[in-house]
């Protein structure tokens, strides 16, 4: 998500909170609860994969994964307040996102033999490039809430915007991927590392790098929370979010078992990133006299329709997407709920076509949430006032 430097000066009367203090507390701040609850659900277990805290990263799963990453498609296309931009703005909202399924699928639809790389180096290639753009994604993220937090203050001004955005690069970002190099995460040890890499010395490096990363951590938060409290009007729900993001990473840095960091660092964005497009969708203008019009935007005005048309869509495609998304020794959760159908996917003659299917949706996800987020365009800011 982008920020805005040139949205309306915010009165002192506004909320500091993006929805008031329960919504935000249960949506957008949700790393200050996720964190101790991943904590307690998985004390006592030697393998927090055989914990209480497996149902629950099923449950957010199974509920939030796939509908937050359909969440910007839903706002561009399925909204009235995003019809003017699409419209305006072919390019990119219609142009690009064609260019990048089509990509995807001639890249991963051909045989071994067709190509210099042989599918699963393509596979594996992709997945080097989602890494990165998922680092970046979600440290964009962090900067967004930071931003919108930020524009509801009393003195937003371009050092605070500067140093959040540092604040969100380096500990959202560069200090996920050490967390990652540390647990050696699934998601780590699958990218396509260069043959000189060498992860037995990384692992000797470990107490090093984990020392190294907490100092920055440290430093890069109190600097943070100090620049805040120097500010005419603090604000709390900065300091908060913060705050969780904080304990998340520097948590992180001392678990054990990376499952407990990447079912609380995955869990808190599609938390995030759902709740804010029930916020946009639920402003948006009257809908045309059609029947189909009238019905979605009788969804869109009504967040909890709209949550739970999100949610029965992230279900229902849970096993397709688990094609492309799980590999080595994951869990499939689809299994859980369709059984056999869940394996036959994956055993079926259409997996080129589904994990193609996987990584364009998620590169859909990365290049819409910056089209519908970017709130330095005006066109944006009217079609996102839901937020503003």
């Amino acid at each position: 998500m982008a920020d805005t430097l040139t949205l309306a000066r915010v009165g002192n009367a506004r909320s500091p909170w993006v929805n008031g203090f329960a919504w935000d507390a249960l949506w957008l701040q949700s790393a200050l609860w996720l964190v101790p609850v991943a904590l307690l659900l998985a004390s006592g277990y030697e393998n927090p994969d055989d914990s209480p805290l497996d149902l629950m990263v099923f449950g957010l799963t199974a509920l939030f994964w796939i509908g937050h990453r359909f969440g910007s498609s839903w706002l561009a296309y399925a909204t009235t307040a995003y019809r003017p931009l699409v419209r305006a703005e072919p390019m990119r909202f219609v142009v690009v996102p064609i260019v990048i399924t089509a990509t995807c699928f001639a890249i991963l639809l051909p045989a071994d033999d067709v190509l210099p790389l042989t599918r699963a180096e393509r596979v594996l290639a992709l997945a080097t490039l989602d890494f990165l753009f998922v680092t970046y994604h979600f440290a964009a993220q962090h900067f967004g809430v930071l931003s919108l937090y930020r524009v509801r203050s009393a003195t937003p001004n371009v050092w605070t915007r500067r140093l959040d955005r540092l604040f969100a690069l380096t500990v959202g970002g560069a200090l996920v991927v050490v967390v990652e190099a540390i647990t050696e995460t699934n998601l780590f040890r699958e990218l396509w590392l260069p043959s000189w890499f060498d992860l037995d010395a990384l692992a000797e490096l470990s107490a090093g790098l984990r020392t190294i990363a907490m100092v920055l951590l440290s430093c890069l938060t109190l600097v943070s929370i100090i620049w805040e409290a120097r500010a005419t009007e603090v604000s709390l729900p900065r300091v908060l979010y913060i705050a969780g993001v904080t304990l998340m990473v520097g948590g992180a840095l001392y678990m054990e078992h990376p499952f407990l960091f990447v079912s609380v660092w995955t869990a808190q964005h599609w938390l995030v990133a759902t709740a804010l497009t029930t916020r946009i969708a639920c402003a948006e203008p009257g809908a045309s006299s059609s029947a189909f019009s009238r019905l979605l935007h009788a969804v869109n005005r009504r967040p909890w329709a709209l949550l739970v048309v999100l949610a029965l869509l992230s279900v229902l495609l849970l096993p397709i997407m688990e094609v492309e998304a799980v590999r080595i020794d994951g869990t499939y959760y689809g299994d859980r709920i369709f059984g056999t159908l869940a394996v036959a996917l994956r055993e079926s003659e259409w997996v080129p076509a589904l994990v193609a299917l996987g990584f364009a949706t998620a590169f859909l996800h990365y290049w819409l949430d910056r089209a519908v987020y970017r709130l330095s365009r005006p066109g944006v800011r009217t079609a996102a006032r839901g937020l503003l």
